[in-house]
């Protein structure tokens, strides 16, 4: 249930509104609007009675909340929540475009690539310090000289910078080190991991599970919301199905779907989707005309020689041509156009 207060409620109203909720036995979230203050009623088991609070002063209307998910969806809050990191926004207006290689191999290589993406147009960098491998043989990641990497990267560049968390043992350092938190697709429900980015002060990125459904993710971002972080995005990075040509499924329908459902961004993943080069762009144009916030590319200067994904990974004259077709695309959707203004 979403209680909307009057555009002119007092401090002492919307407090006592919180404490009736309270004094029912269920919890109360307050949720800042732009001109008005509504409040969420959290934990109920069953429906509420709206009589309950209706007649309460600064009470302007009382909304039953019909999804499992609350906290992300439009019925408790129409406005679309813009994220920010550092001086870059991801969600809203804006496209936003990520970039950088699968993981950081070394200075040299983290900044070459730097230098290659913000010149084309990238705003925040990607890379991984801590990779999550199918083959325990495979390259791990460089850990915490990896995430030190990345901050000589934005030092350098001005770029903020997002890398991957793997479990509770390195978030605290992840959470040091970089810009932006990301949940990888094998976490999207080890709720534990949810639990602590709810506290976490930093934005956070969930990618959706390999299998998940979109209510399944969803409800994943409730977690971290519930626990108190609303800087969240979602990124949709492809399912997996029976198909051999391409590693996974990018569900394109899963834009629209979130942009109505969700105030959250969305963002997506071409490169895991595809799993082969070839396919990123134009994925990555379809992402964009179906109104994605933004893109999240990786980008090699020696792909043959990558140590994680090569295979998936632009090099970096290909990822200039990704971004002059997706901002173009964008330009012709238009800032004002029907597309957008569902969100």
């Amino acid at each position: 249930m979403l209680i909307v207060m009057k555009k002119n409620a007092t401090p002492e109203q919307i407090g006592a509104v919180v404490k009736a909720i309270e004094s029912n036995g269920y919890t109360a979230r307050p949720i800042p609007g732009g001109d008005r203050v509504s409040i969420g009623v959290l934990y109920n088991k069953g429906a509420v009675d709206h009589h309950r609070f209706s007649g309460l002063a600064g009470v302007k209307e009382v909304i039953p909340v019909t999804k499992p998910y609350k906290l992300v969806s439009r019925e408790f809050q129409a406005e679309d929540t813009v994220v920010r990191a550092g001086d870059v926004s991801v969600g809203g207006e804006k496209l936003c475009i990520m970039a950088g290689p699968c993981a950081v191999e070394s200075e040299l290589q983290a900044l070459t690539i730097a230098e290659h993406v913000k010149r084309a147009g990238a705003q925040i960098f990607r890379g991984g310090a801590f990779k999550p491998r199918t083959s325990p043989y495979s390259f791990q990641g460089l850990g915490e000289e990896g995430l030190k990497i990345l901050a000589k990267v934005r030092d350098v560049t001005g770029m903020p910078v997002v890398t991957e968390v793997l479990d509770l043992g390195n978030f605290d350092a992840v959470e040091e080190y970089a810009d932006m938190v990301q949940i990888g697709t094998r976490n999207m429900q080890n709720f534990s991991l949810l639990r602590r980015a709810g506290q976490s002060r930093r934005p956070v990125i969930l990618k959706r599970g390999m299998s998940a459904t979109v209510e399944e993710w969803l409800m994943a971002a409730e977690y971290i919301l519930e626990g108190g972080n609303t800087q969240v995005i979602l990124c949709e990075r492809g399912i997996r199905t029976f198909v051999t040509h391409s590693r996974n499924t990018l569900d394109i329908s899963a834009v629209p779907v979130v942009r109505r459902e969700s105030h959250l961004p969305i963002i997506v993943d071409p490169s895991h989707a595809a799993g082969y080069r070839d396919q990123v762009i134009s994925l990555a144009r379809a992402a964009v005309a179906a109104d994605a916030h933004g893109l999240m590319v990786e980008v090699h200067h020696d792909p043959d020689h990558a140590m994680s994904d090569g295979a998936q990974s632009l090099y970096p004259e290909q990822f200039e041509t990704l971004c002059r077709h997706v901002r173009a695309i964008f330009e012709v959707m238009g800032q004002g156009s029907e597309v957008r203004g569902q969100g």
